[in-house]
């Protein structure tokens, strides 16, 4: 079976992350894959090494100064359209809705509904539900919202978790990695994601501000955040109400993909409080490193996580959760829970779906 996934991005970004682990997963299993994707920035490779066996087709793609957000979204569009051609595949599956958006017949991942305010996303997002022959979402919480909203029916494929690399990191392995971020950074709260509305930045930095009252030797440390979206002004008011909090955040940007476990399993806790999500990789990866974590209190988190970890709805509640992480030790069951979603299983389920499309 020829294969394709399409996404939109070489960086490091849960959707990309998504589409490398799954082509990777799918050669395993048999298929032939390429990925295809736009070269932002003059990007001509991922943000990590992939699998040689998975083929890649990196469509240049150059930035222009003082373009709009929906200007950017058009010609992502347009340029992915022009440098891919689908005829020589079975299947083409898209991860976003702009690369949904590349092509004609296509499979769509919905990783989460998000809720826009540029038309051209508007009109992005809406066609990459309406038009694709079929839909995956990765909970059953995202499939319920395409069928309330859409009255189209998803299939369901959980994420895969490389579990291991994250247990490693918590181990002997990764002794000298952790060593050496807490030299750097001390004891710290960690967030993955970069500072945007949807991850909650400044819900978490109000309740950070409440926990040091209580540990004045934590630091709050914020990995990733590479985006297409114009944060601007959320990151400017996260930025004014941290300096009238007096709390000094270390924003670490994106952090080198062999380095991430690492990171993650020397944090004394991890903050998940977004305020949409379709599963919580990042989350998952945390619970594999055996690192507390505090999530939002969402029904798509109730569902994913049960009760591996803690959770909490506002900044009060938040601060409260984090305190009691704490002074959790690592407990089996979250690492279990993380080590049953494979990228194996995930591939599989992958496999199941596409002959159903083509036959």
């Amino acid at each position: 079976m020829r294969v394709a996934l399409l996404t939109y991005s070489t960086k490091p970004r849960g959707g990309v992350v998504h589409t490398l682990a799954l082509a990777e997963a799918l050669v395993a299993a048999g298929a032939e894959v390429t990925v295809v994707t736009l070269g932002r920035g003059g990007d001509t490779a991922f943000f990590r090494s992939v699998d040689p066996a998975v083929h890649l087709h990196i469509v240049p793609f150059a930035p222009q100064e003082r373009e709009s957000v929906g200007e950017r979204i058009l010609r992502s569009m347009g340029t992915l359209r022009a440098g891919f051609d689908p005829s020589s595949f079975d299947i083409v599956h898209a991860e976003d809705c702009i690369s949904a958006n590349a092509v004609d017949r296509v499979i769509r991942t919905v990783h989460h509904i998000d809720t826009f305010t540029t038309p051209e996303l508007i009109r992005c997002h809406e066609r990459a539900i309406v038009e694709p022959v079929a839909l995956v979402t990765v909970s059953g919480s995202v499939a319920a919202e395409v069928l309330s909203g859409w009255n189209r029916t998803a299939t369901v494929i959980p994420n895969g978790v490389d579990s291991a690399a994250f247990e490693s990191a918590a181990g002997l392995g990764g002794e000298l990695g952790r060593s050496r971020w807490r030299a750097e950074l001390g004891e710290y709260v960690l967030a993955v994601g970069g500072i945007e509305p949807r991850k909650g930045t400044i819900d978490l930095l109000e309740a950070f501000a409440l926990l040091r009252e209580n540990h004045p030797q934590l630091s709050l440390v914020i990995a990733g955040g590479d985006t297409l979206f114009d944060y601007s002004s959320y990151r400017e008011a996260f930025d004014s109400r941290a300096a009238e909090l007096g709390v000094t955040v270390r924003v670490l940007g994106t952090v080198d993909h062999n380095r991430m476990p690492t990171l993650v399993a020397a944090a004394s806790a991890f903050s998940f409080v977004s305020i949409k999500e379709g599963f919580g990789l990042a989350a998952m990866e945390a619970l594999a490193a055996g690192t507390p974590v505090v999530a939002r209190d969402l029904p798509v988190l109730r569902e994913v996580f049960g009760d591996a970890v803690l959770y909490a709805s506002e900044p009060g509640s938040i601060a409260a959760r984090l305190e009691e992480a704490l002074t959790c030790d690592a407990t089996e069951h979250g690492k279990e829970l993380a080590r049953s979603h494979t990228w194996s299983a995930c591939a599989a389920a992958h496999l199941d779906l596409y002959q159903s499309v083509i036959t």
